[in-house]
């Protein structure tokens, strides 16, 4: 992958991180206001972090090689 589609790749990620960011907010709010006893939000909020930490992990390996990133 050339430091252009890296960058593009970059730009992707965090969005979709920064989305996934709101997401877990909004879930953390309702779990709260549930008093913690709604097991899907919490399946849902398990799931958003998974993913965020994918993405994570998807972009700490884009600058692997200590690229322009």
């Amino acid at each position: 992958m050339n430091d252009d589609e890296k960058g593009k790749r970059f730009l992707e990620l965090i969005d979709e991180q920064n989305n996934l960011q709101w997401s877990a907010i909004a879930k953390l709010t309702s779990l709260i206001s549930s008093k913690w006893n709604s097991r899907e939000l919490q399946n849902e909020l398990e799931s958003i972090v998974e993913k965020h930490s994918t993405i994570t992990k998807e972009l700490n390996s884009l600058d692997e090689n200590s690229s322009i990133l």
